[in-house]
């Protein structure tokens, strides 16, 4: 189709979620976008060179600025200072507020009706930041960490050898971090509740951001944050109506309002097209709602206040 795709930054969550964009074949053009242009265009270009290889047909453009890359009907904002060793998500809010802000805003004006997914750190805070910014109803901005955390747990689930990834079924929902909630009453492997051992398993997903950092010693993670952006792009992209926990703007449902909180929604070509209520219980409920507070006191809290 004609459709546009573009990302952030050419980072490496970027290039990333560029390069499984690309490959999907049902965007005309993805453009990765880097105060760098020849970063971007290198990548841009390197990308490229694996058409034949994957099979695609995308065009794959570099470019150093929001206003260059053109309009777009989905935006991926990557851009912001990735995470070191000790640091936490929100001792990122002061930096990458200003840079997510000032991308949010360009994008208002190059794509009024763009959808944007926010992955930059600290994830819910950031999301609501952009959604301000850019002046958008809020079912167009939303934030991907839902996908990531859940994917995460699958993946960890399934380290023993009992059951494949891809069969657990589990919700990452709350915040992308500390506050995460994954209720294990959703939570099953091929059908069958979840073993002991599974709150070792919660535990260290709620960890595992800081454990890939701790393990590169620099940089922090791509290939899973990249890929769960794309997975999320891709389905608006085809209208599927599928729903996956995004941090969202909170409309009532789960009695909590007015805050990026990661809950179900399900996702159509124009963002949000619902929230989905999850039939949770009473300590699973309890620990969303602590989860959208504590939020909300940090959204609340003045930028340079918030590590």
């Amino acid at each position: 189709n004609d459709r546009t795709g573009r990302r952030g930054r050419a980072g490496n969550v970027g290039t990333i979620t560029g390069m499984r964009l690309a490959e999907a074949d049902v965007f005309a053009e993805v453009v990765l976008v880097d105060i760098d242009e020849g970063r971007a265009a290198g990548v841009a270009l390197d990308l490229t060179h694996t058409a034949a290889l994957c099979g695609f047909a995308t065009r794959v453009r570099g470019a150093g600025t929001v206003e260059a890359a053109g309009p777009a009907d989905y935006v991926v904002i990557t851009a912001g200072k990735a995470r070191q060793p000790g640091m936490s998500r929100s001792d990122l809010t002061s930096t990458n507020a200003a840079i997510v802000g000032d991308v949010a805003a360009r994008v208002a004006v190059t794509s009024p009706h763009a959808v944007v997914v926010v992955v930059t750190n600290p994830l819910d805070e950031m999301t609501q930041h952009a959604w301000r910014a850019s002046g958008f109803p809020p079912e167009r901005v939303l934030g991907m960490a839902g996908v990531l955390d859940t994917a995460r747990f699958q993946a960890l689930a399934a380290l023993d050898g009992s059951v494949r990834a891809d069969r657990v079924e589990a919700w990452a929902l709350g915040s992308h971090g500390e506050e995460m909630v994954i209720p294990l009453s959703r939570a099953s492997a091929d059908g069958r509740p979840l073993g002991p051992g599974v709150d070792a398993v919660v535990d260290r997903a709620r960890g595992s951001g800081a454990e890939v950092v701790g393990l590169l010693r620099s940089g922090s993670a791509f290939l899973a944050p990249g890929t769960s952006a794309a997975r999320m792009v891709l389905a608006m992209a085809a209208d599927s109506g599928e729903v996956m926990p995004a941090a969202v703007l909170a409309d009532g449902t789960y009695g909590i309002r007015d805050v990026y909180v990661g809950l179900p929604a399900r996702l159509g070509r124009g963002g949000v097209r619902e929230i989905v209520e999850l039939d949770l219980l009473p300590d699973e409920l309890s620990a969303l709602h602590e989860a959208a507070e504590r939020i909300r006191e940090r959204v609340g809290r003045p930028a340079g206040d918030a590590a």
